[in-house]
């Protein structure tokens, strides 16, 4: 008759010592506690290997990190393995890799690799606005997903609140980024084929909303309110910097002295920093230059001409003229983005030609070699267009002192 092992305790695994003797201590059925020299104490479990009989031996972690009833656990759960015949130690490696492939295919990783490409084809602003918008509505549920077990009604029930909210523009781009995060995975291999492709149908549309603007005609009331608001010097010149460089929010609010060839009365604005990620060129006019010799004074020393007052070396937010067209009470009026809007509409009632106002405006020209002949030939045309809508908002600030009791709000 065998002798029979008898399990082993909290106390006597805590108290254990090495000795030449008796290095190893037995729980039964194969769970070993090996002890070291070094005071370390190993697990590890012997048994047979179903096929071939040889025995092997599994290492199950370190005491007290795997306690006593860790390591039994995992016993049973080997001994219903080899119940199978599977070997354990195969099996765990098997899932070590599975749960390693699982992470590195997750959701967020595959839309990191897939971010990495994306933010060198849009400005800052919008990449940071992409993420955010992950990070808000798709992360927190579906982060850690495999991607390739994502399914269409999985997605559709972490999106819905957003559409019971009622926020169905900003469905609409979750819905457009993910697909582009899944398109990526499907060209790269990682899964084969995109199941949200179509997903965009289980929601409604969202109602086509254009932004806010105004007539021409009715700028003098705006400036003329303007005039009457209490907003900082950088915010204001800001304000008619958009106005008079037809600039977009994000174009004018991180406007750099770097930007500026006082040679050649031209304002260059980097590829990096513009929507369409194509260096933009715009003419000086007299009163874009007295509004840069306006800021000189004030930020001239700095990176930014129209720098923040609560960030020293920064700009100001982009939506600080947004925010004091809602002071204004024109929030459902006029935004900083419709200040393109007048320009454009009254540059094309005045019969200019629409390929210099679409490259004033920096829309992309398809057509890359006429792209190529506006950025060379266009500039000069530009100048005399860009003096006429200057001249133009001069006027309305004249006119204006005439409306400083009338409103458009």
């Amino acid at each position: 008759m065998g002798r029979r092992t008898l399990p082993l305790t909290d106390t006597q695994i805590r108290l254990a010592k090495p000795t030449k003797k008796n290095p190893t201590l037995y729980d039964g059925q194969g769970l070993e506690l090996k002890l070291d020299t070094s005071g370390s104490k190993l697990w590890r479990l012997r048994y047979q290997h179903p096929f071939t009989r040889k025995r092997k031996y599994i290492s199950l972690g370190a005491y007290p990190a795997v306690t006593l009833a860790n390591a039994r656990d995992k016993r049973s759960e080997a001994q219903a393995l080899l119940a199978q015949d599977i070997d354990p130690h195969q099996h765990w490696k098997s899932e070590k890799v599975r749960r390693q492939l699982a992470h590195a295919t997750s959701l967020r990783a595959v839309a990191e690799q897939w971010f990495e490409v994306k933010k060198t084809k849009v400005t800052d602003d919008y990449a940071t606005d992409i993420w955010s918008s992950l990070e808000l509505h798709v992360f927190p549920e579906l982060g850690s997903t495999a991607i390739g077990e994502i399914t269409a009604p999985l997605f559709i029930d972490v999106l819905r609140p957003l559409a019971t909210k009622g926020t169905l523009e900003t469905l609409r781009r979750v819905c457009s980024r993910v697909n582009q995060i899944m398109t990526f995975a499907t060209n790269t291999g990682v899964i084969i084929a995109n199941p949200l492709a179509k997903v965009q149908e289980a929601f409604p549309a969202p109602k086509k909303q254009h932004l806010p603007s105004i007539q021409p005609e009715q700028l003098p009331v705006v400036l003329a309110q303007i005039a009457n608001t209490q907003v900082s010097l950088a915010v204001r010149n800001c304000f008619f910097w958009s106005l008079h460089a037809i600039a977009r929010p994000g174009e004018a609010a991180n406007l750099q002295w770097d930007d500026i060839d006082w040679d050649n009365q031209l304002v260059c604005i980097p590829a990096e920093r513009m929507k369409r990620r194509r260096r933009h060129v715009i003419p000086l006019t007299p009163p874009m230059i007295k509004i840069l010799e306006t800021m000189k004074p004030v930020s001239g020393k700095d990176q930014y001409v129209f720098k923040s007052p609560n960030k020293p070396t920064g700009p100001i937010n982009s939506q600080s003229v947004n925010a004091a067209l809602k002071r204004m009470g024109l929030k459902d009026t006029l935004c900083s983005h419709g200040l393109r809007s007048i320009a454009s509409t009254a540059l094309n009632d005045h019969g200019f030609e629409p390929d210099l106002i679409e490259t004033a405006l920096a829309h992309l020209d398809k057509n890359e070699t006429r792209a190529s002949y506006n950025r060379s030939e266009y500039v000069q045309r530009r100048r005399a267009m860009m003096e006429w809508w200057s001249n133009f908002i001069v006027q309305a600030q004249v006119d204006a002192i005439t409306q400083e009791t009338d409103t458009i709000a």
